[in-house]
């Protein structure tokens, strides 16, 4: 059987509910080559990672997923192969980890400001080791009994156009292309059937993009193929994975969108490119 590869998951560090130990003991379980830890604009957990797939024999790919913003556009690109001692990728990410920290407290201020039992110390406490994001506040919220699920917290009050949503500190696609690139990474859009911008995609590649994200749990076969033969157009990797954030809402995505070896290899050869 070919050996199989999950690309894109989420630890503690960010916004996942699995230890980077326990997701590599779960990765093991199901058979799996190899994974990528993937989380949003944070490296710390991809050492962890690799010493404990040297237990099992998995092979821990080193990657990030970097939020990025152009114009409307809320845009993800995934950096893999980085060299996660980078002066100028560590600097980036401890920014962007100070921003996000900002960012929580202002939203839980304004939380509190409606009336909503809520505090700073209770989500930083939930984040732990990993950046503050919107998912903390949520399960502080479902923690004291503010709502009923995750859902209704980003649709009532933490989501896009709600009362307490704070925009983030944003990179522009550009500048993560370049982190990516002085890292000795390859800078690769994440899940393009949920931007829904497929004209922004040639100029991302003259910046120095050089993957697109086929498979994805929210992309169909439609979208798989329609992604896979832009990709064989642009001379681009297609690469795949679950967007595994732990089984905290009740699915365990890891293993569930994979590629091959051969994609290590597309993306080893477009690290010299």
């Amino acid at each position: 059987m070919e050996d199989l590869y999950d690309l894109h998951i989420h630890t503690t560090f960010s916004d996942g509910d699995m230890s980077p130990t326990q997701v590599v003991e779960a990765a093991c379980e199901l058979g799996l080559a190899g994974i990528a830890i993937a989380d949003h604009d944070e490296v710390a957990g991809v050492d962890e990672a690799v010493e404990a797939g040297k237990l099992c024999g998995l092979r821990v790919i080193p990657a990030a997923e970097f939020s990025t913003y152009d114009g409307k556009a809320d845009i993800h690109i995934l950096g893999y192969l980085l060299d996660t001692r980078s002066e100028k990728l560590l600097e980036h990410l401890t920014k962007f980890r100070n921003a996000r920290r900002e960012r929580g407290i202002k939203m839980v201020e304004l939380l509190r400001g409606m009336g909503v039992e809520i505090d700073v110390d209770s989500v930083l406490e939930i984040a732990g080791d990993g950046a503050v994001g919107r998912p903390h506040i949520a399960q502080a919220l479902l923690r004291n009994g503010v709502i009923d699920n995750y859902e209704e917290a980003f649709r009532k009050y933490i989501g896009f156009h709600s009362p307490a949503y704070v925009q983030k500190y944003h990179l522009r696609p550009s500048e993560a292309f370049d982190i990516i690139r002085e890292a000795g990474g390859v800078a690769v859009l994440a899940h393009p059937g949920t931007l829904r911008r497929d004209d922004l995609i040639p100029g991302f590649v003259a910046a120095g993009m050089r993957g697109i994200e086929v498979h994805h749990p929210k992309h169909d076969r439609h979208a798989v193929d329609h992604y896979k033969q832009m990709a064989e157009k642009l001379g681009l990797v297609a690469t795949g994975g679950s967007d595994s954030h732990g089984g905290k809402d009740g699915t365990l995505l890891l293993g569930s969108c994979t590629v091959g070896a051969s994609v290590i290899e597309d993306l080893e050869r477009a690290r010299s490119y």
